[in-house]
């Protein structure tokens, strides 16, 4: 198992990156290794994390102002080549055809509930572990 994966975390309220960081914990599931959290509150910071390379799943928030989420998960979809897994934080459930639209692996809704974030982030840690993609 890897030693640890690292989790890019995008928003720009930064109450909701310690909601993801709390949600995420040391290890969000015992099969999946350790997360080291890297924290973006812009989309230049994003896009240069994700260009030095070593990201192994994006959390990016929905709500984000200006540069959205689902925008941005779109953008670098497009953009960076193997791109890492997406977990989107939405503000509703009803926006989950948003999240489709915009490509994200997987979404879970505002607030973060720990259980269902946790349960998210493990499974997308699993898949690009385990596969790569």
């Amino acid at each position: 198992m890897q030693a640890t994966a690292t989790v890019l975390v995008y928003s720009d309220n930064a109450r909701t990156r310690e909601q993801v960081r709390l949600a995420a914990g040391h290890r969000p599931a015992a099969d999946v290794p350790p997360v080291e959290i890297v924290e973006c509150a812009t989309l230049p910071a994003v896009l240069e994390a994700l260009e030095q390379g070593g990201i192994d799943v994006c959390v990016l928030d929905g709500e984000t102002a200006p540069a959205g989420g689902m925008g941005v998960c779109r953008q670098i979809k497009d953009e960076i080549f193997r791109c890492p897994p997406v977990l989107l934080l939405i503000g509703r459930p009803q926006d989950a055809w948003l999240a489709t639209w915009s490509r994200a692996d997987a979404a879970v809704p505002h607030p973060v509930d720990p259980v269902a974030f946790a349960d998210a982030l493990a499974a997308l840690m699993r898949r690009r572990l385990l596969t790569g993609a």
